[in-house]
């Protein structure tokens, strides 16, 4: 059965306002990454109130360079009231310690929704706005690994954090979001941007997560976004693993990091095929990072479909 965007939307904004109405504008607060999931969400209940909502990007600390600034931007150009929040304090203090890939998601989630809990108090708002998705409650029900933004689903009684949570595209998977979101007007920098996890690089790096791993995954994220930008993906990304190898830099051992290169097709994150990528495109992704971060020894192109893998690594 085809989708119908436009449909959908009209349903949506007429759920919306049985919930919401235009005075409670100032007790809606959405939780925003930049990303098409909750944009998208966000977008929808402004527009079903009839006027800007507060949208807050959590600055954790997981992010690429220059993420928060950069996704505040688009958000205001989209009409929304949106600020940056610093909890990389918060956030990583809870990932201290934590090596387990699903101790890590879940300590990220509690620690995620203690601070906009604490955001929700200090506007003194009610309901807290977020992108979840088909795919985040399938997987997460199922066991295969917990998506940090269903928690209702779960159990979980979101009073505790003190907000009653607002889910407008739940029943989508990321293809129809981004369907919507291009009916939506939002630009191509959000609808079209390809998928980034909820814990950001807390789920790249295996093992503990420290400043300083979280520093040589930046740059090098960078790198691997640059060089396969122009590749057809749903996913390219690199992951930092918890292991050491022997290289030579400048004539001279050393012992460094292995690094993931991670480039995946796929239609709603559900399963995944690994991108065939030419040798030598391979062979200067490779040497640019090795040159360019100097903590990296040894890089590896990842060729596991989903399943048996999962798309990201934990």
């Amino acid at each position: 059965m085809d989708f119908d965007a436009s449909a959908y939307i009209e349903s949506s904004l007429r759920a919306l306002r049985e919930t919401l109405k235009p005075e409670d504008s100032d007790k809606v607060l959405a939780a925003c990454s930049g990303g098409v999931d909750s944009t998208v969400a966000a977008v929808l209940v402004a527009k079903a109130l009839g006027k800007p909502i507060k949208a807050v990007f959590i600055d954790d600390g997981l992010r690429r360079k220059n993420e928060p600034e950069s996704v505040v931007k688009l958000l205001r150009d989209l009409g929304l009231d949106a600020f940056i929040y610093d909890a990389k304090k918060e956030v990583l203090g809870a990932l201290k310690g934590k090596f387990d890939a699903e101790e890590k998601r879940k300590a990220f989630r509690d620690a995620f929704y203690t601070v906009l809990g604490k955001i929700v108090r200090e506007m003194n708002a009610r309901y807290l706005v977020q992108g979840t998705i088909a795919a985040d409650i399938v997987e997460t029900v199922g066991g295969v690994k917990t998506q940090h933004n269903v928690l209702e689903q779960l159990g979980i009684d979101t009073s505790r954090y003190g907000f009653k949570v607002i889910e407008p595209i739940k029943d989508l998977y990321k293809p129809q979001v981004r369907e919507v979101a291009r009916k939506l007007g939002i630009p191509k920098e959000i609808s079209e941007r390809r998928a980034f996890p909820g814990p950001g690089f807390a789920i790249r790096i295996v093992g503990e997560v420290t400043w300083e791993k979280l520093e040589i995954l930046r740059e090098a994220t960078q790198i691997v976004e640059e060089e396969t930008k122009d590749i057809e993906a749903f996913q390219n990304f690199a992951v930092l693993l918890d292991v050491r190898a022997t290289g030579v830099k400048q004539g001279k051992r050393v012992y460094g990091y292995v690094l993931v290169v991670r480039v995946v097709s796929s239609e709603d994150a559900m399963t995944g095929r690994f991108v065939e990528i030419p040798y030598e495109r391979l062979r200067r992704l490779s040497q640019r990072i090795t040159a360019e971060v100097p903590e990296i020894t040894r890089v590896v192109y990842d060729i596991t479909d989903k399943p048996p893998a999962t798309i990201e690594y934990e």
